[in-house]
């Protein structure tokens, strides 16, 4: 089980990226994500619901691989950033290379820094501290991109 939880936790070794191993995470969700609009049709509902159901395997997963490294929060797990990167997602009104843009830069701001409660949620124990701060910054990042679609400035 460790061997899973270690492959979704890096988000199929994206973790392991040397640089900005989080936004290696964020870009990973987005090309799924285009993928998944371009190909199957997915909308907004649909990755606030792909968001949704991630939520409960990234916290296991996050959990088992934070303490088989020993630390409270390893670099490696990117998983919380792939689930931050789809329900931000589910704030767009509208698909193309703006708000997909906007969707990236926003995510990353707010996760980078985590306006409360989301730095708050940092110390909730386990896999959930890991993952929930980045479900409130995606939450953040979701309304400002849907303010910016109402406004049509994407």
């Amino acid at each position: 089980m460790t061997a899973l939880a270690g492959l979704i936790a890096t988000w199929f070794f994206l973790g392991f990226v040397p640089k900005s191993p989080g936004t290696a995470g964020s870009l990973g969700a987005l090309a799924i994500a285009w993928v998944l609009h371009s190909w199957v049709g997915m909308n907004a509902l649909g990755f606030g619901v792909l968001a949704a159901i991630g939520i409960a395997p990234a916290i296991w997963a996050s959990g088992v691989t934070a303490r088989a490294t020993g630390t409270k929060d390893p670099q490696i797990v990117v998983v919380d950033e792939v689930i931050g990167q789809w329900l931000t997602l589910a704030g767009a009104m509208r698909f193309n290379w703006k708000s997909w843009l906007a969707a990236l830069v926003l995510f990353r701001v707010f996760d980078i820094f985590k306006p409360p409660p989301a730095r708050q949620l940092e110390r909730v124990p386990g896999g959930a501290g890991i993952v929930l701060d980045d479900v409130m910054a995606a939450i953040y990042a979701a309304l400002v991109l849907f303010g910016l679609g109402w406004f049509n400035l994407y």
